[in-house]
């Protein structure tokens, strides 16, 4: 049995939201330049004109499961999506760089909220056989965006549109954002999220044209999980008896950033322009980066069950550190710059296929149900303020110690990443949630 053509629409407009932080974050990569010699910035005013939409993001993703809860996911991801494109609108429109800080911190706080929001719809709304796939589809969308923005950026600049190019490069963002928003209007309620506010009829009406086998019954277990769930609201993440779960997401989301991915997509531009690379055959370069991050993705998503995530984990630190280890000397030896493509290809051939295919499945599984949605915002939020801090710091660093600095350090922590996931990572693969739970959770 295959998902149905009323649950693939509402799945692929709730995995738009995945697209539109894919496109956002390499958009960044595309103007930030034009934008450093328009308003004058110094080094660290460019790294925090860059860390300011992760900033907010993480304050998005803790503000969207509240906004969500009171007004249900759909509702939610309408004002999210309503919110990022005022915030586009704004920053093509800026007239100062205080106004272009305000509306990427403002775009920030919409996209965060759909990295929340839209998963959990997805969630909510598919059939028990095929939630893990089509959760999956929010994933491959942000590395689709991921390609599509570089593309779009690369096109863009060949239109030599001068002074107006990087507005231009933000108003491209426009189409796919406003046909997310006005997809939103098209698509149901969480059944979950009605039956939660005691509508029955509409709750199995909505599994009904979902697919669900049994919707009477799927309903029941909603139902009772709801009850369960009220009845532990209240417990608290940070207790000492989750500290082992609480490591294993605070650490990987930590490590994953760590590794640099996501300083590495924004300031591509700065690192092939350091290595002696044209603007023009950076962004042909970026498109070489951003097509392996999107068939990588699928790869990792198809070992996952059949490899493991342990063992995902750490053939990716063992590939990203030998990477980043010869960028490095790439950079501080001056030499074999052509080797630079080719070794960051790899590397995001290996991060794709491990870290960015286990973070947010491995975060899911370690917590108990209690407290799942609060551990994974935790996990998240280590994510999030980790790339913050990279965004702000990496010109300072290359400024100051050389283009290959922040490499040394990402292979320095992908090193230490390959030795803690040795020692202290359990394997989850084939482990049921509750095999998991007296595992970890030490009472």
């Amino acid at each position: 049995m295959r998902p149905n053509s009323k649950l693939m629409k509402s799945t692929m407009t709730g995995a738009l939201g995945g697209l539109l932080f894919g496109f956002d974050l390499v958009l960044v990569s595309g103007i930030i330049d034009s934008i450093v010699r328009v308003y004058g910035l110094s080094d660290y005013q460019k790294g925090l004109t860059v860390a300011m939409g992760p900033i907010s993001t993480v304050i998005g993703c803790f503000v969207a499961g509240v906004i969500g809860q009171r007004l249900g996911t759909r509702t939610a991801m309408r004002w999210a999506a309503a919110v990022y494109l005022l915030a586009t609108v704004g920053t093509a429109l800026a007239v100062g760089w205080p106004m272009l800080l305000a509306m990427r911190f403002m775009a920030g706080l919409g996209l965060g909220s759909a990295t929340v929001l839209c998963p959990v719809y997805i969630a909510e709304l598919s059939p028990a056989l095929w939630r893990g796939r089509l959760v999956g589809m929010f994933q491959i969308n942000v590395v689709t965006g991921i390609l599509v923005g570089y593309v779009s950026n690369y096109f863009v600049r060949l239109a030599q549109l001068g002074a107006i190019e990087w507005r231009v490069m933000v108003a491209v963002v426009l189409v796919p954002g406003s046909i997310f928003l006005l997809a939103l209007f098209t698509i149901p309620r969480s059944p979950r999220w009605s039956a939660s506010r005691n509508e029955i009829d509409e709750a199995l009406l909505v599994l009904s044209q979902m697919g669900a086998p049994d919707p009477k019954a799927e309903l029941d277990d909603i139902q009772s999980a709801i009850a369960a769930e009220n009845a532990s609201t209240h417990e608290a993440v940070f207790q000492w008896k989750y500290r082992y779960p609480l490591f294993l997401a605070i650490s990987i989301g930590a490590f994953n950033q760590l590794a640099g991915i996501n300083a590495i997509m924004v300031y591509v531009h700065d690192i092939f322009r350091a290595a002696g690379f044209s603007m023009i055959s950076g962004d042909v370069q970026a498109i070489a980066i951003g097509l392996t991050n999107w068939i990588f993705c699928f790869v990792g998503m198809s070992l996952i069950d059949h490899f493991g995530r342990k063992s995902l984990l750490l053939v990716g630190a063992a590939g990203t550190f030998l990477c980043l280890s010869a960028v490095a000397w790439v950079f501080v030896s001056q030499t074999h710059q052509a080797a630079l493509l080719p070794l960051l290809v790899t590397f995001i051939a290996f991060f794709s296929m491990s870290q960015g295919a286990v973070i947010w499945v491995y975060i899911g599984e370690v917590f108990p149900t209690s407290v799942r949605s609060k551990g994974q915002g935790v996990g998240s939020a280590s994510h999030w303020i980790v790339y913050s801090i990279l965004a702000l710091i990496f010109p300072v660093l290359t400024h100051q110690y050389g283009a290959g600095a922040p490499f040394i350090i990402f292979a320095v922590a992908t090193f230490i990443q390959f030795v803690v996931v040795l020692l202290f990572y359990p394997e989850t693969k084939g482990k049921t949630l509750e095999q998991l739970q007296r595992q970890l959770v030490k009472g």
